[in-house]
């Protein structure tokens, strides 16, 4: 079996001239160069130098030989480069973009990680439109799960890898401090107090429409683009709110979930790669978050 440090080390010597001088280069002694020649010889089965009392000169083999293995090491320090960037690649920190209603299930991902698994991610919690721009060129994020409410706007890259995760439905949430509302007909919900988005977000222009299309003459009784705060505002009794699924998990007894299939509105979650960050252990975090 041929060994790379032998090939390298003909390499010197057909080159320099002498076992001595290739010695001198390589930080070897020139008894060492010798032996490693006579191995080389062995291995290959064939003569490779014309020896005598003064001088040592490469046949016309190992002038061959040497060519090929200059060859042979360059493909050799390409591999092992290569391997070294997939490495670096795949050990550095995952910088990961999530909008703040999933990161309830970005957190329970993270509880059943191994600590040094865990220690490899870092996580940004932003909405939407607020992450994109940094999945950009010269952005810091690999990744984002981020969500899009009807057309609403919201663009991206077209180098970006897309992949959707879910559908989450909206849901009419009513303080439980009202009176009983069922069956929560359209024409029940009228005129009511409501938590709005502020008016500057995408959100607001579409829930604009919902509403108009239904007719329901919202009096605003607050802002938020936060569900939690939506949720606790809600549950004081000062108004009704749209809020998704993944806003509603462990909802306490203080407000009420209304039936209301008329409604059939969902915002599309998915996410978003740069391509060229991609690697087997980004995948198999965002397949556990889509799970």
């Amino acid at each position: 079996m041929l060994k790379p440090e032998h090939l390298r080390t003909l390499r010197e010597v057909v080159q320099l001239g002498s076992f001595a001088a290739a010695a001198n280069r390589l930080g070897y002694t020139s008894s060492a160069v010798s032996q490693q020649m006579a191995a080389l010889e062995r291995a290959t089965g064939v003569k490779l130098f014309h020896r005598s009392a003064h001088s040592v000169l490469p046949t016309d083999a190992a002038e061959v030989l040497a060519r090929h293995a200059e060859i042979v090491l360059g493909d050799l320090e390409r591999m092992v480069a290569t391997v070294q960037a997939v490495h670096s690649n795949s050990e550095r920190r995952l910088q990961l973009g999530v909008f703040p209603s999933f990161c309830d299930v970005l957190t329970g991902v993270l509880r059943d990680l191994d600590p040094a698994e865990r220690a490899g991610i870092k996580v940004t919690v932003a909405e939407p439109s607020q992450l994109i721009p940094r999945l950009g060129a010269g952005g810091e994020l690999d990744a984002a799960i981020v969500y899009q409410v009807g057309n609403s706007g919201l663009s991206w890259p077209p180098a970006l890898h897309r992949s959707w995760v879910a559908e989450d439905h909206y849901h009419v949430v009513l303080p439980g401090l009202w009176p009983d509302l069922a069956p929560h007909r359209v024409e029940q919900l009228v005129d009511l107090p409501w938590i709005m988005h502020h008016p500057a977000s995408s959100d607001a222009s579409f829930f604009d429409g919902l509403f108009g299309r239904w007719s329901l003459h919202p009096r605003v009784a607050g802002y938020s683009d936060d569900f939690k705060i939506t949720m606790a505002l809600v549950g004081a009794g000062l108004g009704a709110a749209l809020v998704p699924d993944l806003a509603l998990r462990d909802h306490g007894s203080d407000v009420v979930i209304a039936d209301t299939p008329w409604l059939n509105t969902s915002r599309s979650i998915f996410t978003l790669v740069r391509p060229d960050r991609e690697t087997a252990r980004l995948r198999e975090l965002l397949d556990a978050l889509a799970v």
